[in-house]
């Protein structure tokens, strides 16, 4: 189909916490997280914005693919929101870095860069890019009830980015949408208004986990048999499944129902946490900085989300 990844990058901020610097704000312990979740630190953002995070990230990708700020045509960045509304997250990298191309913000929560891949896929196709810039920048952390330990210990904040050229990497696509704002909500804060009668909404991260679980679990095995399915592969020519980083728990119920063998799953999630839509794209970078992903090799990403909505693709790298 119509791109190649032709570079990758990743940032995260400097503070590291730990499950048991956790467990000094709120009940709870290593033990409890780490056998629910999977998860045993995560990188927290301090005097870090998202900015700062999607620009280091996106200097990166275009070091590694080997290009300069003034040679991408589009810029789609994933994220809830930057530190503006309006400027976008989007059009701020597109300064940092020296463009001079359209730019916009996509939201599509945790699956926002495979939709990112699918709208970059659009451009390609219909000719109106040769090299396009897809970002994941989340902060989640500005988001959390830290009282509330089901959800607090889950997530952590980092950006990932890659450059994408015409090519034919990408062999099949697939995003889905379902609304619903019952299993998961994040709220907006809005200005006061002499006029205003509406209820006040929640600002705080809520999830309903168990059934966004069977959501998850459900999603990703769809979604994954029929982008494999259309692409023409079977889980043996997959070099590696990179999910969603979420959940430890749903990885091994995948793996089993999908035919995938453990060392075929990229998982991150025992140091990123949950980072939203950046964690597929800073499990690619860490992949692709390790050496364990190679040109020719088949892989497959599948993330879901908020909205609710999901996503997949293979890809040959």
């Amino acid at each position: 189909m119509s791109f190649q990844i032709v570079g990758t990058g990743r940032s995260t901020p400097a503070l590291v916490l730990t499950n048991d610097m956790i467990s000094q704000i709120v009940d709870t312990d290593d033990e409890w997280i780490t056998s629910r979740t999977g998860i045993k630190s995560r990188f927290i953002s301090t005097d870090e914005t998202v900015e700062d995070l999607a620009t280091e990230a996106t200097k990166r990708a275009l070091e590694s693919a080997g290009i300069d700020g003034h040679e991408i045509d589009l810029i789609i960045c994933s994220s809830f929101h930057g530190e503006y509304l309006s400027p976008s997250l989007s059009c701020l990298i597109q300064r940092n870095i020296g463009a001079s191309c359209p730019a916009f913000d996509i939201n599509a929560a945790c699956t926002g860069f495979v939709y990112g891949l699918d709208v970059a896929d659009a451009y390609f196709s219909s000719g109106k890019a040769e090299t396009i810039l897809v970002i994941a920048a989340e902060v989640m952390t500005r988001h959390i009830d830290w009282s509330d330990r089901s959800t607090c210990v889950l997530f952590g904040d980092g950006a990932g980015a890659v450059v994408l050229k015409k090519g034919k990497g990408l062999k099949s696509i697939k995003i889905t949408a379902k609304g619903d704002d019952n299993l998961l909500t994040i709220g907006s804060v809005f200005c006061e208004s002499p006029f205003a009668k509406q209820p006040k909404i929640d600002p705080n991260f809520r999830m309903q986990g168990s059934e966004v679980f069977k959501f998850a679990v459900t999603s990703i095995i769809k979604d994954v048999k029929s982008v494999m399915k259309e692409a023409g592969i079977t889980a043996s020519d997959v070099k590696m499944l990179v999910p969603h980083q979420a959940n430890s728990r749903f990885f091994q119920i995948v793996m089993d129902k999908l035919g995938f063998k453990e060392d075929q799953v990229a998982l991150g999630i025992d140091h990123y946490g949950n980072t939203s839509s950046a964690s597929i794209p800073l499990m690619l970078d860490e992949l692709m900085e390790e050496g364990k992903l190679s040109s020719g090799d088949i892989i497959v990403l599948t993330a879901f989300g908020g909205g609710l909505t999901s996503g997949a693709c293979v890809i040959e790298i």
